[in-house]
């Protein structure tokens, strides 16, 4: 249970750390990297 816990903290630390980087990038930054604004959240859950 606990290590479900910490595993989960740090899923959640992950996710949240993606989107923020990525949301610092501009429109441009990010089509450059084939990255639609709109999928930053999609990209960042898919990432943990």
């Amino acid at each position: 249970m606990e290590l479900n816990l910490i595993r989960n903290y740090r899923n959640w630390r992950r996710y949240r750390d993606t989107v923020s980087e990525l949301n610092r990038l501009s429109n441009r930054e990010l089509s450059d990297l084939g990255i639609a604004r709109g999928d930053i959240r999609y990209i960042a859950k898919t990432s943990i």
